[in-house]
């Protein structure tokens, strides 16, 4: 086997991997670059292999920095099955499309505004060329071994980081390789913890918390503090929120602090179609998570659903009574949450909150790490709203969650390959799993190859 690092080397972003076994080509996650405009400019530039040449993809989980290409990527030429577990393809279902739609609405805009140097600013690609590209996926079950090209089989198993998450193990009947896409945490309050994987000859793992320790703070005190010092000024709370995962934990915390009478019956706003229709998956597929049917069922109805643009547009201007507004996207590169932030940001008595890892080059990661004014839609805006982040909601392991969970294998794999983790992250997991659990391990670059 031949393995190439295609993305999500130094960045958590642009996941692609191709691995080769005699003629037999397969792609291993298929995501868009984000954040650094040279990463973003990858996308734009033909992939190193011919799309038409790949004779199948595997997809570890939904989440756009490991499926957003796909549409591209069929445009483009691929004819081959792609494959993932159920839940994977209904968020695709609706993560793809939205991300067409995006590209389509910045496109728009900026030819309208003129503040893009290419005439015309076209989108990378449509809502059309993401549907059409799911007309190549088939679903697969959890723990049955399915045939690829080239001779291989894979399995896929639940990694407890989204509905749907996989790790991907594939072999070629002599030795294994396995993919842990994103990996879970063991103690979410809403999705199960990632099953334990017992052996692999190699292993590609991620690192996005590698250089890191979630904060021992209580999601539900600190969201409740935050909420209620806002509200008690006067103001409005916004959240830019992963539409999945992180919008579906947010709404989780709003129900048991309303349940338990610690915040003020202040309205809860969820704008963002996307989390609104991943939020109702959570009822569908209630065997990847832990909320029982009727607490299922609560929880998604924890707020109020703005489905509209023109709902969305009344919540910037309702009658200034305190409020919470959850909208996409988690690091405020697109989508509806942009507008609240032009509405709110500029008033001290409100408060954004993230919820996340934030990529370097966001806006997202601009406002954490202090800017005092921010770049939307091509004009500066002043920060002048308390700028709060819930670092303790992520649905990444830390460095010592993945240590653990690198503990269940029986026997070391040949060589580790530490990807999807900014530069520091990334070489300090592997520095730590060298040290503590001495295996064999790397840190890939881009287009690096490896024979297996």
């Amino acid at each position: 086997m031949r393995l190439q690092f295609l993305g999500a080397t130094g960045t958590v972003t642009g996941s692609k991997y191709l691995l080769e076994n005699g003629d037999g080509k397969t792609l291993i996650d298929c995501g868009l670059f984000q954040g650094l405009k040279e990463l973003r400019l990858r996308n734009w530039a033909p992939l190193p292999v011919a799309p038409r040449a790949i004779d199948a993809l595997v997809l570890t989980h939904a989440h756009i920095d490991h499926s957003g290409y796909v549409p591209l990527l069929v445009r483009n030429g691929f004819k081959g099955p792609i494959y993932c577990s159920e839940a994977t393809f209904d968020l695709c279902s609706i993560l793809l499309p939205d991300s067409g739609y995006l590209h389509e609405v910045d496109a728009e805009r900026a030819n309208r505004y003129a503040y893009s140097k290419h005439k015309p600013a076209l989108p990378l690609y449509t809502q059309q060329d993401a549907r059409e590209s799911l007309d190549r996926f088939t679903v697969v079950d959890f723990d049955v071994p399915h045939d690829l090209p080239g001779g291989l089989t894979f399995t896929l198993r639940p990694s407890g980081h989204i509905l749907g998450s996989s790790f991907v193990t594939i072999s070629d009947g002599t030795k294994s390789i396995v993919f842990s896409g994103d990996l879970g945490r063991p103690h979410d309050p809403v999705m199960k913890p990632p099953v334990s994987i017992r052996e692999a000859d190699y292993l590609v793992i991620e690192s996005t918390y590698g250089d890191r320790l979630h904060e021992d703070e209580d999601p539900f005190q600190r969201l409740g503090g935050i909420i209620r010092n806002t509200a008690a000024r006067g103001g409005t709370v916004v959240i830019p929120a992963f539409a999945v995962g992180r919008t579906q934990s947010i709404l989780y915390y709003l129900y048991e602090l309303r349940k338990a009478r610690a915040i003020q019956d202040v309205p809860v706003y969820l704008d963002s179609p996307m989390a609104i229709n991943v939020t109702e998956l959570l009822q569908r597929h209630r065997t990847d998570h832990r909320l029982a049917k009727k607490l299922c069922a609560e929880v998604c109805h924890a707020a109020t659903y703005s489905r509209t643009v023109d709902e969305s547009k009344a919540l910037d201007h309702a009658n200034g009574l305190p409020s919470v507004i959850i909208s996409a996207s988690g690091m405020a590169t697109g989508g509806r949450v942009l507008h609240h932030l032009k509405r709110f940001i500029g008033d001290p008595k409100n408060a954004i909150v993230f919820t996340g890892y934030q990529a370097a080059g966001t806006r997202g990661a601009r406002l954490v790490h202090g800017d005092n004014e921010i770049k939307i839609h091509g004009k500066m805006w002043p920060v002048r709203a308390a700028v709060e982040v819930l670092h303790n909601l992520s649905a990444h392991a830390d460095y010592a969650e993945i240590l653990d969970w690198l503990g269940n294998f029986e026997a070391p794999p040949k060589h580790t390959f530490v990807t999807h983790g900014e530069p520091e992250a990334a070489s300090s997991l592997a520095m730590k799993i060298q040290d503590r659990l001495s295996w064999q391990v790397s840190v890939p670059e881009y287009l690096d190859v490896e024979d297996l």
